[in-house]
């Protein structure tokens, strides 16, 4: 949505008219950048789940919580809801919003329990530090991604 009022900005202040060919390709740049913006969005809350069970090693009772990442970015891809949010039904305006769903309809959900402790708490530290440190590498790779997308287009642009 930023990219798209960037570019359309730029656009007109350059130019008194705007052809419908240049705005298809603002919208396409835009729908491109989509998969990037959900993906970084995702990877993020991911990174916050991951980080709080690691920091919830030693409480007792809790139990770890993660997010399907693939169906997560199926669904905000899917466009469920506003900014691929997916919202309850409110029947009534007393309701009110949900607070269990996190980014994209993307629940939270407990993690498989490998081995319990006597405390109750299902905190793995060598699960939870290699999926922190994986996810993280994918976030630096879509951030990768993009700078490189960003790069082609900027090549693009230039005039000889």
């Amino acid at each position: 949505m930023y990219v798209k009022f960037l570019a359309r900005h730029l656009l007109y202040g350059r130019h008194k008219y705007v052809t419908l060919r240049q705005i298809a390709m603002i919208d396409r740049i835009d729908q491109d950048l989509n998969l990037y913006r959900a993906a970084l969005g995702l990877r993020a809350e991911r990174q916050k789940l991951l980080a709080s069970n690691i920091a919830n090693a030693d409480t007792p009772n809790y139990k770890a919580r993660d997010i399907d990442f693939k169906s997560a970015l199926a669904g905000a891809l899917s466009g469920k809801g506003e900014d691929g949010q997916l919202n309850m039904a409110r029947t009534q305006s007393a309701h009110l919003a949900s607070a269990t769903d996190t980014l994209w309809g993307a629940q939270a959900r407990y993690r498989a329990e490998y081995q319990g402790s006597a405390d109750g708490n299902t905190v793995n530290l060598d699960i939870e530090r290699a999926a922190f440190a994986e996810n993280s590498m994918r976030s630096d790779a879509v951030i990768t991604f993009v700078k490189g997308r960003f790069d082609d287009l900027k090549l693009a642009l230039q005039r000889e």
